[in-house]
Parts: C-alpha cells; structure tokens; sequence
C-alpha cells in the first residue's frame, strides 16, 4: 500500500471519526449521569430513605424534555444535509458525479440521514402542535 492509498483512507477515518466522537462522547456521559442517578435511588430506596419528590420530578422532567425535541431533531436535519451538500459538492468538483465518484458514497448516506431527521422533526412538531390542541 502506498501513501495515495493510506492518505485518504486516514483522511476518512477522521472526519467520520470525529463526527461519531461528537455524537457518541456527548451521548455517554449523559447515560453516565443517568446511570449514577438510578443508581444513587436504588441505594436509598434500599437503606429505607424517603425520596424528595422535587429530585424524582427533576429527573424525569430532564427525560422528558430529551425526548420531546423537535427543535433540535431540526437542527440535526440542518447538519446532515449541509454535509451532505457538502460531500456532494466536493465529489461533483473533484471529478464529477458521472464516474461513480468516491464522495458521492458519504453525501448520499448524510443527505438520507438528514432526510430521516428532517421528516422526523416534522412529525415531532405536528404531534406537539395536536398535543397542545387537544388540551
């Protein structure tokens, strides 16, 4: 193997190695947190203490609010799609679309992706919108 083959292949391994480490460090630590919450519960349920209700309503507030976030489902849609354009863009002026281009691979996957999170913040908004309708 030569360096026009190991350059790319590490050039690769970073960008899609630092966007899984933006998505994937954020995301362990929060289940971390989570975790030694649980786990600091069980131990007081265990030794008999009473719990305070505000703390309980503190932590599951804190998941509910992340699982009701169409604002930010949006903003990932944002993302994706603007590196997808990006991949596409870069893979059109390296050599074109027509040669089964390397970049075309990658803007596909993020254009979908994007797509995915883009019909899932609509659905996410449309819900809340019924939700606050119904009440």
């Amino acid at each position: 193997m030569g360096v026009e083959t190991i350059v790319p292949v590490v050039a690769i391994v970073f960008v899609f190695g630092g966007i899984a480490a933006i998505v994937i460090v954020p995301a362990y630590f929060r289940e971390r947190t989570k975790q030694s919450a649980h786990r600091l519960i069980s131990e007081a349920i265990a030794k008999g203490q009473t719990l305070d209700p505000a703390l309980m309503e503190r932590l599951t507030d804190g998941l509910a609010k992340q699982q009701s976030s169409p604002r930010r489902t949006l903003g990932s849609a944002v993302v994706m799609l603007a590196l997808g354009g990006a991949f596409a863009a870069v893979g059109y002026l390296d050599g074109g679309w027509g040669d089964g281009g390397f970049m075309n691979i990658p803007a596909f996957i993020l254009c979908a992706l994007g797509a995915a999170f883009l019909l899932l913040a609509i659905v996410d908004y449309m819900s809340q919108k019924n939700k606050k309708t119904d009440q």
